[in-house]
C-alpha cells in the first residue's frame, strides 16, 4: 500500500520547486477560475515574506507568506506542490537566524526590515572572478607599483622645480606691472 502512495506523491511533487527558507521575499503565482459563464482562468500574484516553512521537503511542505496590504497584515499558506501554484519566484533573501519568524508580526514600519544578502548565483559568479584575478593580480601589482614609485619621483621632482618657477614669474610679473603703472 505504501508503494502506491510513494509513486502517487512522486507523480504529484514538482521538480523544479525552488529552495525556500523563512526571510526569503517571494512572489507566488496561482491559477484561480474566474466567475464569468466562459469559466476562464487567471492568475493572481501573492508577494511577501515568507515567515515558516513546515512538513519538510515531501509532499505535504508548506510556506507561510506574509504581506502587508492597506496596512492590514495579511497571512496566506501554500502548498508548495500545489498543482494551482504555477510558479514561485525568489525575489530576495534576508540574513534571518530563526526557521519561524513569527515576532515579524508584531513589528511594523522600519523595525520589519530585515538585512538583505546577495543571491547565491550573484555570489557564485563574483568569487570565481575572484579566484581567477590573484594569479594575475600578484604580477600586475610588482609592475604598478614600480610604476608609482617612478611616478612619484617625477612628481616630486617637478614639485620641486615648479615654486622656482613660480617664484621668477611673479617676479617678473610685478615688474612689469610697476611698469606699467607709471605710464598710465
Amino acid at each position: 500500500m505504501t508503494n502506491k502512495l510513494d509513486i502517487f506523491n512522486k507523480n504529484q511533487t514538482k521538480k523544479e520547486a525552488p529552495d525556500i527558507k523563512a526571510g526569503d521575499v517571494v512572489r507566488v503565482h496561482l491559477k484561480l477560475p474566474e466567475k464569468t459563464k466562459k469559466g476562464g482562468q487567471k492568475t493572481q500574484v501573492f508577494e511577501g515574506l515568507v515567515i515558516a516553512r513546515k512538513h519538510g521537503k515531501g509532499i505535504n511542505s508548506t510556506i507561510t507568506v506574509r504581506k502587508i496590504s492597506g496596512g492590514v497584515g495579511i497571512e496566506r499558506i501554500f502548498p508548495i506542490h500545489c498543482p494551482t501554484i504555477t510558479k514561485i519566484e525568489l525575489v530576495k533573501r534576508s540574513k534571518v537566524r530563526r526557521s519561524k519568524l513569527y515576532y515579524m508580526r508584531e513589528r511594523t514600519g522600519k523595525k520589519a526590515r530585515m538585512k538583505t544578502k546577495e543571491l547565491l548565483g550573484v555570489e557564485w559568479a563574483q568569487e570565481e572572478e575572484k579566484k581567477e584575478e590573484p594569479q594575475e593580480s600578484k604580477e600586475e601589482k610588482s609592475e604598478e607599483t614600480e610604476e608609482k614609485k617612478e611616478n612619484k619621483e617625477e612628481k616630486d621632482e617637478k614639485q620641486e622645480k615648479e615654486p622656482e618657477e613660480t617664484k621668477q614669474e611673479e617676479q617678473k610679473e610685478t615688474k612689469e606691472d610697476s611698469k606699467e603703472e607709471p605710464k598710465k
